[in-house]
């Protein structure tokens, strides 16, 4: 048994419990309560993000922490599938440098691995964060770096919304074993 902790989030509890407790609380949260998010949380949270592996260890993420009312309530204009960002008061913006890639595309990967950390530490907060995805929409894609007048080389990937759930989701048994296989490709 091996006990720690680190500012305001725990690291570990019983070896290996806490963080399968974490993988199996994290659901998609689209409500939230009208509470503000401490910023010392967003910081745990993007701490976490660039502790995400990432190919050649290049870390090539940005991130745009967004806390200005007027810029999220805009977002749902641009992207499709945001109406809940309007009841947060902190989201944040995961991008690629793409000219900071030593493997080219993987960039794609490294991104979606500091999304996931994003959210999974948002549980270890208490609280609800959702993965609201712009790459690889072309469209998407063109209004998030017109909108943020992101550079040439940086792309948006992916959209967090933060905050704290007004839902309580429960965790759904997914353990398929017809999606299984031993060493090759085993014919159902």
């Amino acid at each position: 048994m091996w006990n720690s902790t680190r500012r305001s989030g725990t690291l570990f509890k019983e070896e290996g419990k806490l963080m399968t407790d974490i993988i199996k609380k994290r659901r998609s949260i689209r409500s939230y309560k009208n509470k503000e998010v401490a910023e010392e949380k967003i910081y745990d949270l993007l701490e976490a993000a660039m502790l995400a592996p990432s190919a050649g260890n290049e870390q090539p993420w940005h991130f745009i922490i967004l806390d200005d009312k007027e810029i999220i309530n805009e977002i749902p204009k641009i992207h499709p599938y945001s109406q809940m960002i309007t009841q947060v008061n902190k989201a944040i913006l995961v991008c690629a440098d793409v000219n900071n890639t030593k493997y080219e595309g993987f960039w794609v990967q490294d991104c979606a691995a500091a999304t996931e950390n994003i959210l999974l530490k948002a549980v270890d907060l208490g609280l609800g964060a959702v993965w609201l995805g712009i790459y690889p929409d072309e469209d998407r894609v063109a209004k998030f770096k017109s909108f943020f007048e992101l550079p040439a080389n940086i792309i948006p990937v992916s959209l967090i919304p933060v905050g704290y759930p007004d839902v309580n989701k429960e965790t759904p048994d997914r353990l398929d074993e017809n999606r299984i296989h031993r060493n090759k490709w085993e014919k159902s």
